[in-house]
């Protein structure tokens, strides 16, 4: 059968930076004008510039007219904003899903082309890109070695921000509770043991609502923020608040934001602007948003047109103010911002995706048993080196409790991925389960030796049939 796609021809262009600058001058000033009311003075005075922009270009001479269009666009653009405008921290993102509608080996080849992209753009700009999930930058480290370098000379020169302290984006209803700490264990300690980075904050911005548990766990791992954008999706209860103290179900209260942009993937535009702007719940109370922008799923993460919207609406009347800031810089200038925020008790409800909970029954059986094993194993592990002095499989575990890990991304383990996504899953759960069983049996062998009468062992930390 044919190919499904072609390639019939691919050009190189000479970019005209004059030209492309009148583009951005225009664009921004589009944009802010159609969010503006239709009895602003500040739209009809966009408007009017526009116009004359126009009536100086030639359509048939644009490099060469271009600077006298662009001229007659800077009055528009150096009016400063508001004084009391609304302040939005821009940081580059890009949201890859570990796995959901293609399977884990296209995700490498998504990360890889995305982080080359970034690096590639943070050589000649300067913004901030923030990466979450620990698992992503391991397989460029082993799959690209030579991109991995450049990663890490960007993270030295501070533009490329490791962030969210977990091995995934994980799920947090269905793994049990020491699964959630093992994600921020195995997470933080790549961050610290790869670049020296204590991460502080959870970055979870898509998965399917949130474990009252976890404001425990985060404060515990040594976190001191947490960010979604979730609950924005809410069929029916719009959530009250968009930075607040989240409580846990054992009091703890972390610093929270949800981006009121209502998205993972923003562009810049002056629609998300506006809505980040018009949606923030916390008007006269606060007054600093977030605002993750570029493209995800293998997209590329942010662009050099994103940063030309970014430094035009850094100070522009009637526009929000964008900053290129790193998450730390959002969340110290929001926490001084806001000083008494409200509290949200308990669960985060996401009112989407109920059927997550039920579906792929098999990965979610593989799942628990896979936890209930490696419990096991650790156990009788230890339990044979204290006694008998065996070596204890500390490369083995920390493989499995990694493959367990990646498996608990919220588009694998609640079950909304691809059916190819699902097979790998139960296979590889077959396999860790084959593994540690293997474990525990050489480990309660060398802890028994020799002979051929029954011992029963009890790994429940309480009596269980009469074994202590």
């Amino acid at each position: 059968s044919p190919p499904l796609y072609q390639l019939h021809q691919a050009d190189i262009a000479l970019r005209h930076s004059e030209t492309a600058a009148l583009y951005h001058d225009a664009e921004v000033l589009d944009q802010l004008m159609r969010q503006l009311p239709e009895n602003s003075p500040r739209r009809h005075h966009i408007l009017r510039a526009l116009e004359r922009m126009l009536d100086t270009l030639d359509l048939h001479d644009i490099p060469g007219t271009a600077t006298g269009a662009r001229n007659q666009l800077i009055d528009a653009l150096a009016a400063p904003a508001h004084p009391s405008a609304h302040q939005i921290s821009a940081v580059g993102h890009a949201h890859i899903d570990s796995a959901w509608l293609w399977p884990i080996r296209e995700t490498i080849r998504k990360v890889a082309r995305t982080i080359a992209n970034v690096t590639t753009l943070l050589d000649h700009h300067d913004f901030h890109f923030a990466m979450s999930q620990a698992q992503q930058l391991a397989w460029i480290k082993t799959h690209h070695p030579k991109l991995y370098d450049r990663v890490r000379h960007h993270i030295d020169q501070g533009g490329f921000v490791p962030v969210g302290g977990m091995w995934v984006e994980s799920d947090t209803n269905l793994p049990g509770g020491e699964a959630l700490a093992r994600q921020l264990i195995h997470g933080k300690r790549f961050f610290l043991d790869e670049f020296g980075i204590e991460t502080r904050e959870v970055w979870l911005p898509d998965s399917f609502g949130y474990s009252a548990a976890l404001p425990q766990l985060i404060h515990q791992a040594g976190n001191t923020w947490f960010l979604t954008q979730k609950l924005s999706w809410n069929q029916t209860n719009r959530f009250p608040h968009h930075t607040f103290h989240w409580e846990g179900i054992d009091g703890t209260r972390i610093f929270t934001h949800f981006p009121p942009a209502d998205t993972y993937n923003a562009e810049i535009t002056g629609a998300e602007l506006a809505r980040a702007q018009n949606n923030f719940s916390e008007h006269g109370y606060a007054n600093h948003s977030l605002l993750p922008f570029g493209h995800g799923d293998g997209g590329g993460g942010p662009t050099r047109d994103m940063l030309e919207r970014a430094h035009r609406t850094h100070n522009l009347e009637g526009s929000p103010q964008v900053h290129l800031h790193t998450p730390t810089e959002f969340f110290t200038a929001a926490e001084a911002d806001h000083t008494q925020p409200a509290v949200y008790s308990g669960e985060l409800y996401l009112e989407l995706h109920r059927g997550t909970y039920t579906s792929q029954a098999r990965t979610k059986q593989g799942n628990r048993r896979s936890e209930h094993l490696l419990r096991e194993a650790e156990l009788w592990c230890t339990t044979a080196t204290l006694n008998t002095g065996a070596d204890y499989p500390y490369d083995q575990l920390d493989t499995l409790w990694k493959q367990v890990l990646l498996n608990q991304f919220h588009d694998i383990l609640p079950g909304s991925s691809i059916a190819w996504v699902h097979r790998e899953a139960e296979n590889t759960y077959a396999d860790i389960a084959d593994q540690l069983n293997n474990l525990i049996n050489q480990a309660q062998q060398t802890l028994t030796g020799p002979g051929d009468t029954p011992i029963t062992f009890n790994a429940a930390p309480h009596t269980h049939d009469d074994i202590p």
